[in-house]
């Protein structure tokens, strides 16, 4: 169902009822994971898949350096130049 690279490739998944009854195929909550890493200053060019490409060598890992941080919109990581995020080592 999902990408091999996506983060929900390994969240177990699970049939629930719609309200109007149909069976629907939904994932469970996943836990975030506490990865080590480093603080690195946010460019005014950078974007999360660009800064996961440079990471991790492939751009869709960006959701690794969203889930190390806090904000509810991921772009928002990279909205404001000289902000300082956590990105993970993988």
């Amino acid at each position: 169902m999902f990408l091999e690279s996506s983060r929900y490739a390994r969240v177990k998944q699970t049939i629930a009822s719609t309200q109007d009854g149909r069976e629907v195929k939904v994932v469970t909550l996943r836990r975030l994971p506490q990865p080590e890493g480093e603080t690195t200053v946010v460019q005014g060019h950078d974007r999360l898949d660009v800064m996961a490409n440079r990471s991790y060598g492939d751009g869709t890992k960006f959701w690794h350096i969203a889930d190390t941080n806090t904000e509810l919109w991921a772009n928002d990581l990279v909205a404001e130049a000289g902000r300082e995020i956590e990105v993970p080592e993988s």
